[in-house]
């Protein structure tokens, strides 16, 4: 490893923790040479999976664009960057878990809002209204129907 500070390659691991959900390892480490601390996140190399969209166009997966969207979904509502963080390591655990080489997006999309129905419904419409483009009022409200029928029935069940 390469200190960030002075480029050295030098270092001693002071610390190793397996990251909740995840294949990933945080190791805090100090410099030889300089003696600053800093930290790393390992994680093995995958496969790359690619994303089939709805148009056919076929990219990489891509976490940070997961993380992105959840975040935007999430601005301004009382949820964790940890809570982000967990829903967009479930979400990646799954597809890594269930596909070999490709995956549609909308099961993408469709794993990510039922992360989000469990978190915060305010979220989950946000995402929701991206994910599914609503194209008027009477689509977006026909989703808040759905949402509020299925919301007083998973309550009248507790």
């Amino acid at each position: 490893m390469k200190c960030p500070f002075c480029g050295s390659i030098h270092d001693q691991v002071l610390d190793s923790r397996p990251i909740e959900h995840t294949s990933a390892v945080r190791r805090r480490r100090e410099c030889s040479n300089c003696k600053k601390r800093y930290t790393t996140f390992e994680r093995p190399e995958e496969v790359t999976i690619m994303v089939v969209k709805s148009d056919g166009r076929r990219e990489p997966f891509d976490r940070k664009k997961i993380w992105t969207g959840i975040d935007r979904a999430c601005k301004k509502r009382s949820i964790s960057v940890e809570t982000i963080d967990k829903i967009v390591n479930e979400v990646e655990n799954d597809i890594m878990g269930e596909y070999v080489m490709e995956i549609p997006s909308n099961t993408i999309g469709d794993k990510i809002l039922e992360k989000l129905w469990d978190v915060d419904l305010v979220a989950y419409v946000r995402f929701a209204s991206v994910y599914r483009k609503f194209g008027d009022i009477d689509t977006f409200m026909q989703e808040l129907k759905k949402l509020k029928k299925e919301h007083m029935k998973r309550n009248s069940k507790k």
